[in-house]
C-alpha cells in the first residue's frame, strides 16, 4: 500500500460486513484501510469480541500496514532533521537581537532601512510589527493596532514604525511600514499606482489611501523629490498560511505584477508566511518544530507558487495574538525573519544608483 507523504496522523476503522471507512481529526491527514472480508452474519457482540482478539494478536507492523492504528507520517518519522538549521535557545535570541540592534545601512546618507509590508487583508502585517516590537520591549504589546474585520482592511493609512530597542540600549535602524491591505481588485484595496508611489518615497507619513483618489502631485504633503532615505528599501509580502489555497485566483496575477514593477525599481522582495500554528498542530504546541513539519514545508511551496518566488525568500513566522508572555522559540523565529529582511534591504544600498547621476552614492 502506498503511504501518504502528507504530514499528520491517519487512522481508520472497519467493521465486519462494512466497507472501508476513514475518520480524521482537523489538521491531520487521512490514512487508508483494507476492508475486512464480508461475513455471512450480522454484527454481534460475539463477532466484535473475536475481531478484537484477532486484532490484538497481530503484530504492530501488520496493524500499521492495514491502517488500523495511527501512523506518524509527518514531523519526526519523515523529517528527522530540520530543513533549516536554527538554534532554539535564549543565547540565540540575544545574539539575533544584538545583530539587529547593531545593524547600520551600508549607505552614509541613510539613517534607517525602511521595509514595506504588503499582503491581503488580515494576513498579519500589523501583528508582525507589534510582535517584533514586543520582543524588543520585553513584553507583549500591540503597537500597530490590529482589527477584527474579516473583509476590510483595518489599516487605512501609511504608518511607519521605528523598532525601538529596550531601555538603555541603542534603537534599531529598522522601520517597518504598514499600509492598507491588498484587495481582489484596484477598487477594493491598495492600488498598484499607490504602492509604487510609496516605494518611490512620494507618499507622506499618515496619508489615508482611497482607491478612487490616487496619490499625485496634488496630494497634501506629496514628496516631489524624495531622498534615498525616503524610499522603501525592501518589500516583505505577507501571506496567511491557513488561506494559501483559498486566496482568490486573481492574487497570483496581482503578486506577479507587483513583483515585476517593484523589481524594476531595484527593490528586493522577501515573504513572511504567517499563522503557521493554524496549519500544524504539533508546531502550535512547540514552535521549534516548524522546520520539521512537512505540512508547513508544503505550504511554503504553495506560497512560493502564489507569489512567484523561490522558497529561499520565504520565512515562516508566528505572531503574538492572544498571548500575554513572550516565548523564546517564537522570538527566535521572529528575529530570524527580521534578520532575513535586513539582509535584502541592505542589497538595495549596495546596488542603488540614482537616476539623476547614474553613479552610486552609497
Amino acid at each position: 500500500m502506498e503511504k501518504s507523504g502528507v504530514f499528520g496522523f491517519g487512522f481508520s476503522t472497519t467493521l465486519p460486513g462494512a466497507t472501508s471507512t476513514t475518520t480524521s481529526a482537523p489538521g491531520f491527514c487521512l490514512g487508508t484501510a483494507e476492508a475486512a472480508p464480508s461475513p455471512a452474519f450480522g454484527v454481534t457482540a460475539t463477532s466484535l469480541k473475536k475481531l478484537s482478539k484477532l486484532t490484538n494478536e497481530r503484530t504492530k507492523e501488520e496493524k500499521e500496514r492495514v491502517g488500523e492504528i495511527p501512523t506518524f507520517t509527518g514531523l519526526l518519522s519523515k523529517l528527522e532533521c530540520e530543513w533549516r538549521d536554527v538554534q532554539w535557545t535564549e543565547e540565540q535570541k540575544k545574539n539575533l537581537m544584538k545583530t539587529i540592534s547593531s545593524y547600520r545601512p551600508s549607505c552614509k546618507d541613510v539613517l534607517r532601512a525602511r521595509v514595506l509590508l504588503l499582503g491581503p487583508v488580515r494576513s498579519g502585517k500589523s501583528s508582525f510589527i507589534s510582535s517584533v516590537q514586543s520582543l524588543f520591549n520585553g513584553r507583549v504589546t500591540n503597537r500597530a493596532m490590529v482589527g477584527s474585520s474579516l473583509n476590510t482592511s483595518f489599516t487605512k493609512k501609511l504608518q511607519s514604525f521605528a523598532i525601538r530597542a529596550q531601555k538603555g540600549e541603542d534603537s534599531t535602524r529598522l522601520v517597518l511600514c504598514d499600509s492598507m491591505g491588498l484587495g481582489d481588485g484596484d477598487m477594493t484595496g491598495l492600488t498598484l499606482h499607490d504602492i509604487l508611489s510609496v516605494i518611490k518615497g512620494h507618499v507622506p507619513e499618515g496619508h489615508k489611501f482611497s482607491p478612487d483618489q490616487p496619490v499625485g502631485t496634488e496630494t497634501p504633503g506629496y514628496v516631489k523629490t524624495p531622498s534615498v532615505g525616503d524610499k522603501i528599501h525592501c518589500v516583505a509580502f505577507v501571506v496567511d498560511a491557513s488561506k494559501i489555497t483559498s486566496y482568490n485566483k486573481g492574487f497570483s496575477s496581482t503578486f506577479k505584477l507587483l513583483r515585476e514593477h517593484i523589481s524594476e525599481l531595484g527593490v528586493h522582495q522577501v515573504a513572511l508566511l504567517t499563522h503557521i500554528d493554524q496549519i500544524c498542530q504539533e508546531t502550535a504546541k512547540d514552535i521549534s518544530l516548524v522546520y520539521k513539519s512537512l505540512s508547513i514545508r508544503e505550504t511554503m511551496n504553495k506560497a512560493g507558487a502564489l507569489l512567484g518566488m523561490s522558497t529561499s525568500y520565504i520565512v515562516p513566522v508566528k505572531n503574538y495574538s492572544s498571548e500575554l508572555d513572550l516565548d523564546v522559540n517564537t522570538d527566535v523565529l521572529l528575529l530570524s525573519a527580521v534578520d532575513h529582511i535586513l539582509q535584502y534591504a541592505d542589497l538595495f544600498f549596495q546596488d542603488y544608483v540614482p537616476q539623476q547621476t547614474g553613479s552610486k552614492i552609497c
